[in-house]
């Protein structure tokens, strides 16, 4: 049969979007970040305001990204957007950091962190390969994410159906397990008085520099005025992050049935459900331990949130409700949540770089569909680069690279909007961005201030960001002025 007569099938209900939506969402982050944040802003208050802001953020621009979504219901959502709204080389920037930085990155980060729990069953996997110098390793671990990748990619190259099914068990999985720790968590907790020590002096921010080879603190800093906004908005990256990839749904609205109405619902329940499972989850872990505590605690209890094991604030909570076993029994479920998270993102992932193949700005051959109508060869594109950033290793960096990346694109699409209102005035709209103009108006200018936040404190990271960013430009030219194999 001819490749040509293939085509993307609509197969895709509510149920399965809301699924991609949240399992997209739901990794890793929320078992690990609160413990950053505690040491970043040490304040229960704060750490809480910070997870509802980023709630709402997300909520805000998933409802506004609905509008877009009724208007254009074509494979390569956010990438079709904003080539509508700004022209051909924005779109290619966009998608060439969705490729190089964002997508692939969020994926390789979650299969870091996939590997990292599925070494505590295995501590093998924690055995050096070969080393460069003293800064990198190469271990068994960064081998399991690059195999998982491989894995996720393969199942998803069978056909949309197959993908479905494993993005829908292991999200419902999850949801169940999420929430069994929050009724848990809050069970056990609220019997103690933790969570009243944890509010005593709530607003009382401070920032906490540990060492990263031993762990000793070097310094405690209060934090008032502009100080302390400065530090929220750098931290917030870390809420940010953990609550990235809603947007994925959009890449696949070539295999959504009645895309106007079920990409904008499944953004709306999608973000909503996973905003109040974070919440609830941090209110958890502040039940059960200290949001301060003493690095050289002897217990999970004296060691509180801010100086969880490795950061493992989800398996610290566990550890409090079933002991030693609790450990391993959180371990399980971050490895099945990060599982399906990326299962989520390889499904989507690939069907934006199918679009921008179809538009001559990637190669070629991603552009062709399998006997199963799947674009299998952008997935395997997909797959090489998120194995390159797999072999890093550095979770916390990939953090950065795709979280400043992806809110800035974030922002660009949703200025969109007016754009469009402005050109396109009578254009079919079956759905409006809720609280047009004031509600997108809002996100534009928090969003923008977190970047400048992270501009100042992680000037690294955020500045390599913007290199990628910027070196599209040639490469824009080089898919433009030549054919790509």
């Amino acid at each position: 049969m001819s490749e040509t007569k293939h085509h993307l099938q609509r197969t895709l209900g509510l149920f399965d979007a809301t699924s991609i939506v949240a399992g997209s969402m739901i990794g890793s982050g929320i078992f690990i970040v609160t413990s950053t944040m505690a040491k970043d802003i040490g304040s229960a208050a704060w750490i809480l305001v910070l997870w509802l802001v980023t709630g709402l953020l997300t909520m805000t621009a998933a409802l506004s990204y609905g509008e877009l979504a009724g208007m254009m219901p074509k494979a390569g959502g956010q990438f079709v957007y904003i080539q509508r709204a700004y022209g051909r080389m924005v779109s290619f920037l966009y998608g060439w950091t969705v490729f190089t930085v964002i997508q692939t990155g969020v994926i390789a980060a979650v299969a870091v962190a996939f590997a990292k729990y599925t070494a505590v069953f295995f501590p093998e996997l924690n055995i050096k390969i070969f080393a460069i110098g003293e800064s990198w390793d190469f271990t068994y671990k960064q081998v399991l994410a690059m195999a998982s990748v491989v894995l996720l990619t393969y199942i998803n190259t069978k056909g949309v159906k197959t993908g479905k099914t494993i993005q829908v068990v292991f999200t419902s999985a999850k949801l169940i397990a999420l929430f069994s720790i929050i009724i848990l968590g809050l069970y056990f907790g609220l019997k103690t008085n933790i969570i009243s020590e944890n509010f005593t002096d709530m607003w009382h921010a401070t920032r906490t520099i540990v060492d990263k080879v031993d762990g000793k603190v070097l310094s405690v800093t209060e934090l008032t005025g502009f100080a302390l906004i400065g530090v929220m908005g750098a931290t917030i990256i870390n809420p940010l992050f953990s609550s990235d990839a809603w947007n994925n749904v959009t890449f696949i609205a070539g295999e959504i049935k009645e895309p106007q109405k079920n990409i904008p619902r499944s953004l709306f329940l999608g973000t909503l459900i996973v905003t109040v499972i974070y919440i609830l989850a941090n209110i958890a872990y502040m039940s059960l331990l200290p949001v301060d505590g003493i690095a050289e605690g002897a217990t999970v209890i004296e060691k509180g949130i801010k100086f969880a094991d490795q950061e493992r604030v989800g398996a610290a909570a566990a550890s409090v409700i079933m002991g030693n076993i609790g450990v391993f029994v959180m371990a399980g479920l971050i490895m099945v949540s990060t599982f399906g998270c990326n299962s989520g993102l390889v499904l989507s992932g690939g069907r934006l770089f199918y679009a921008m193949s179809k538009d001559g700005l990637f190669f070629k051959k991603a552009g062709e569909l399998n006997k199963h109508d799947v674009p299998a060869k952008a997935l395997w594109f997909q797959c090489l680069w998120a194995c390159v950033l797999c072999i890093s290793g550095r979770y916390n960096d990939l953090v950065n690279y795709c979280t400043f990346a992806s809110l800035l694109f974030y922002m660009l699409t949703i200025y969109g909007i007016f754009i469009l209102r402005k050109k396109e005035p009578d254009a079919e709209r079956p759905y409006k961005a809720f609280g047009y103009p004031v509600i997108p108006v809002l996100y534009i200018l928090v969003t923008a201030a977190i970047c400048v936040a992270l501009l100042i404190f992680d000037t690294v990271n955020t500045t390599a960001g913007l290199i990628i960013v910027g070196l599209g430009v040639p490469v824009y030219y080089i898919f433009m002025n030549k054919k790509v194999a």
